[in-house]
């Protein structure tokens, strides 16, 4: 009998779960790990595994059965050893469309109500103030910014096409984008730096990678226009958080935060504290729809794996 283990979920039921289990005739086991030796002990001889926040690394995989199906509950995979999965012979998959609505319109929320100085105007009239111009100036109309995307992926590009009626001048770093595909959009391709200095809201759309790993920090925040917001709803550790802190309460930059780089934010991060900044927590790809398909299409790609069928989104390994 295969054996189907649940590492650990936040979800209401598990039903797809199990009946994707019980379709294969499997044992369904179903655990709240939270550290790597809870995780080893929990998916020894597994032939499907689903994870969500818990650690699954070498150890754990290597006492998987042979063959089996990796699925991340998610559009991330950093809790994921890969790289030892792959060499095991191991499928890794992961949810990277269950929620990609839900996260770029959480993304525009949050650049329009930092753009428009919501929270600020908000947080004026409560403790009695009535103050517009005060408070919002100075404060760009919108045809006259310019909004950059570092990465231009499924997320990114909802967020673009949300966006493109306001007026705003668009610009890119994406390495993956051709000159061809930039004209289509009606977007200009720049450099990362050039970005960086030129944008009035900075908005990040890339996975964690060696490559991107703290690439908002002291030095690129300096390059920034003065006032410049940021919006980070992809991954917590492209941001150093201390340097960013130290940059908000300077009043160098703004931002709007939905992820962090640990989760939940712990109680003496400088970030509760620091002014000119909109917290979420971990929020974006929340819908009463979007739990739903999350496992449903988790559970899936379970069934692919025990079935011998293709994987419907296997893990492009770059990290």
């Amino acid at each position: 009998m295969r054996k189907v283990v649940v590492t650990d979920s936040t979800f209401p039921t598990l039903e797809y779960e199990q009946a994707v289990a019980l379709r294969h005739q499997g044992q369904f086991n179903a655990h709240q790990c939270r550290t790597s030796a809870e995780v080893t002990e929990a998916v020894k001889g597994a032939a499907a595994v689903f994870v969500q926040f818990a650690p699954l690394q070498e150890e754990a995989i290597n006492g998987l059965a042979p063959g089996a199906t990796i699925v991340r509950y998610g559009v991330g995979f950093d809790n994921v050893n890969v790289a030892a999965a792959l060499a095991g012979g191991h499928r890794v998959c992961y949810v990277p469309d269950y929620c990609t609505d839900e996260v770029a319109d959480h993304t525009v929320a949050l650049l329009l109500a930092g753009l428009r100085k919501i929270p600020q105007l908000d947080a004026s009239v409560r403790q009695g103030q009535w103050k517009a111009v005060a408070i919002s100036a100075p404060l760009k109309p919108f045809d006259l910014s310019t909004i950059g995307f570092v990465g231009l992926g499924r997320i990114g590009r909802s967020v673009l096409h949300r966006i493109r009626n306001f007026g705003f001048d668009m610009v890119v770093s994406d390495p993956m984008m051709t000159d061809e595909q930039a004209v289509a959009l009606n977007v200009r391709r720049v450099s990362t730096d050039e970005l960086l200095t030129s944008s009035d809201a900075v908005l990040l759309h890339v996975p964690s990678t060696s490559q991107t790993r703290g690439m908002i920090n002291r030095q690129s925040i300096s390059s920034m226009r003065d006032g410049a917001l940021i919006v980070n709803c992809s991954r917590g550790d492209l941001i150093d958080e201390n340097d960013l802190a130290a940059a908000l309460t300077a009043g160098k930059v703004r931002a709007a935060l939905d992820v962090f780089g640990h989760e939940p934010l712990v109680e003496t991060s400088p970030l509760r504290s620091a002014p000119n900044l909109i917290l979420t927590p971990h929020a974006a790809w929340y819908s009463d729809r979007a739990i739903g398909r999350l496992q449903e299409l988790a559970s899936d790609e379970v069934d692919r794996g025990l079935s011998g069928k293709p994987a419907r989104c296997p893990v492009p390994f770059t990290a």
